[in-house]
């Protein structure tokens, strides 16, 4: 098992494909069909070409805040192949890749980055729970599904991401502390993107890497190449069969790297090099499977008419958000409580009265 084989006290890591897409070790079976890789590149191009669009949405004021994805398509499209529909997942906020794969559609994404919150139902991706802004707060929910899971004795499994910053935050070890005293069927998977906002990975932790803080919560840790589409695959799939099996909780490192903004609100030639951004742009993950299946004459798409068509379905559902309609005022106050408590109440009615006010000046 790679879980016994890759130690991450040891500082290992898996890795199957080098930077120009060839298989590091002779005579390693491809974890994936032919058909299936080319279909895990086509789903990596369009994530990252909604993703470019996105932020171009952004720039032009049609949408709010933003948080890009560029770069941590690998491991977000290995995830979201694997999960099955009856699959619990519990993202945090930069999961473009995943949500896709499971489902969500980008006219829901956009909604939601819109400020509407109803969108947050991800209605044609079962089990998928709401977008958590706030640092790891989603991650304690991970085992609390778990636990349901397993108290109903059904074979599902829960995968909760996270990213580098949120090993820091203390509802991460509580969450993995509780799965790993209860035993349930979740995979955590941190997205190292080496930075949480400005701040660098090597400054969150004395670790000598995230997945060694598994050895503390009782759950195998494994350290993954998360810009290697092949290594992630394998990961994920061994860690969500051995949690499925009913052995209980794992942490997996998917070592990445954002090379957008975290948020389109943020400056990154503030806080790292042209040079290191060079560096990590030579491990790009579509580069890479590209040049596997190119190598292996299993890619000869037109990439240009098919972006040509990726832009004109991405453009067409944003369009479908922006003609959505107004947001209903109720619906900033009426879904904290079962009842509206009389503090809101007395909230919402002196918004309607400034509303009211301001449509009087117009």
């Amino acid at each position: 098992m790679l879980l016994d084989e890759f130690d991450p006290l040891n500082d290992e890591m898996i890795s199957i494909m080098g930077n120009d897409g060839s298989v590091k070790q002779k005579g390693r079976k491809q974890p994936v069909s032919d058909e299936e890789a080319v279909d895990a590149l086509q789903q990596m191009l369009f994530a990252r070409q909604a993703d470019i669009m996105t932020v171009s949405y952004q720039r032009q004021g049609r949408m709010f805040t933003y948080p890009p994805n560029d770069g941590q398509e690998a491991i977000q499209v290995a995830t979201g192949m694997l999960l099955r529909n009856d699959d619990w997942l519990v993202p945090a906020f930069r999961e473009l890749g995943t949500w896709l794969a499971k489902g969500v559609t980008l006219k829901e994404l956009f909604l939601y980055w819109r400020g509407y919150e109803e969108a947050s139902r991800f209605e044609h991706a079962p089990n998928t729970l709401p977008v958590a802004i706030p640092v790891s707060s989603q991650i304690p929910h991970a085992p609390g599904l778990g636990f349901a899971v397993k108290r109903n004795k059904t074979d599902q499994v829960v995968c909760a991401f996270s990213g580098d910053g949120g090993t820091s935050e203390g509802d991460f070890h509580e969450g993995l502390n509780f799965a790993g005293v209860w035993k349930v069927p979740v995979v955590f998977v941190v997205q190292n993107n080496q930075f949480a906002i400005s701040v660098p990975a090597q400054q969150q932790t004395a670790s000598r890497n995230m997945a060694a803080k598994a050895v503390a919560y009782g759950m195998p840790g494994i350290q993954v190449d998360g810009n290697d589409f092949f290594a992630s695959y394998e990961v994920m799939k061994e860690a969500l069969e051995y949690a499925r099996a009913g052995n209980g909780p794992v942490l997996v490192e998917a070592v990445t790297y954002r090379k957008g903004a975290h948020t389109t609100s943020d400056d990154p030639s503030r806080y790292r090099t042209k040079e290191e951004e060079g560096e990590w742009e030579l491990r790009d993950p579509i580069n890479r499977l590209r040049s596997y299946l190119e190598a292996n004459n299993k890619w000869s798409v037109n990439e240009k008419q098919l972006m040509k068509e990726y832009r004109k379905e991405i453009d067409r559902q944003f369009v479908e958000a922006e003609n959505y309609g107004p947001y209903v005022l109720e619906d900033v106050f009426q879904w904290m409580y079962e009842e509206m408590p009389e503090e809101l109440r007395r909230q919402k009615v002196a918004y309607e009265r400034f509303l009211n006010w301001k449509e009087a000046q117009a």
